[in-house]
Formats: C-alpha cells, sequence, structure tokens
C-alpha cells in the first residue's frame, strides 16, 4: 500500500531572496544532525484530502495556523511506497511562537525508558540556498519547483 505525505511550503521574499519556513526534526537522533535533519512541515494522511492533511500538519507540527490562500505546488514519489504532496502559500510567521506536537519513544534504545520528544524540535526562515544543503535531500525537488512558479518575482 502506498503511504501519502502531505506539507505546505511557506515562502517569503526578502530583499530579493525566496526564504522558506522549515522545521528541524526533533527527537534524539536529529538533535545534533544539521545538514538533512530539516523538512517541510508535512505527514501522513490516510482518510482525508491532501490539503486537509497539509493544513493539519502545518498546525500541529508548527503550533501556527495554516495559511488560507494555498496553490498546489507538486507531487514526488519519494520511495517505493510514498508519495509526498506539497502546496504553497506566500507568508509571514514569527518563528517565536512556534510550538510542535510531541511523540514518545525508548530512549536510550533497549533501556525501557519511554521519553516525549517534540515532532519539530525548532521552526526557521531559511535562504532556499541554505535550505537545499539542510533540507531532507528527497525534499530538494520541491525547492526547484518553487523557484519554477516565483521565476520573475526575484532578480
Amino acid at each position: 500500500m502506498i503511504k501519502r505525505s502531505a506539507g505546505i511550503l511557506v515562502y517569503k521574499i526578502e530583499d530579493n531572496v525566496i526564504k522558506v519556513l522549515l522545521g528541524h526534526m526533533g527527537g534524539p537522533y536529529w538533535q545534533d544532525v544539521e545538514n538533512g535533519s530539516w523538512s517541510i512541515p508535512k505527514g501522513e494522511f490516510k482518510n482525508e484530502t491532501s490539503i486537509n492533511a497539509a493544513k493539519r500538519e502545518f498546525t500541529e507540527e508548527t503550533g501556527l495556523m495554516a495559511p488560507e490562500n494555498l496553490n498546489y505546488l507538486s507531487s514526488k514519489k519519494v520511495s517505493n511506497n510514498k508519495i509526498i504532496i506539497i502546496f504553497y502559500s506566500q507568508s509571514d510567521y514569527d518563528t517565536n511562537k512556534t510550538t510542535s506536537n510531541t511523540f514518545t519513544l525508548e530512549w536510550p534504545k533497549g533501556s525501557g525508558i519511554i521519553k516525549e520528544f517534540k515532532e519539530i524540535d525548532k521552526v526557521e526562515w531559511m535562504d532556499i540556498n541554505i535550505a537545499k544543503e539542510k533540507i531532507l535531500k528527497n525534499q530538494v525537488y520541491f525547492f526547484n519547483k518553487l523557484e519554477e512558479k516565483l521565476s520573475g518575482l526575484t532578480s
């Protein structure tokens, strides 16, 4: 069965530079990792539309209300059993007002100790070119699609 994940790539243009809003993955595996540990706020869904799932996941992972004016950006098969669907919107958020939902995990593994971790431990605005280095590699595709959509808006 193919899994589906939906999210929202929020951008703004500052000084002719595209900036994107990204989340750093939470939990012990990612705490000391910078490159390859950032993601577009997104998540899996089953019994809802992709746009509703994208809005729900954005709010769960950032604590912010999802933008209303969403546009379809693109979809990409990222593994044999997963497709990511991304919407995009221009908006501006104060990253100091973000908070993420949490998950539980046995940590250290095999210890029997269950700990709670934020799904996203920080949210930041990033220059799109820097973001391409820090994002999970299978999501760079969406930045390229965003740049295509916005060509002509920046010099």
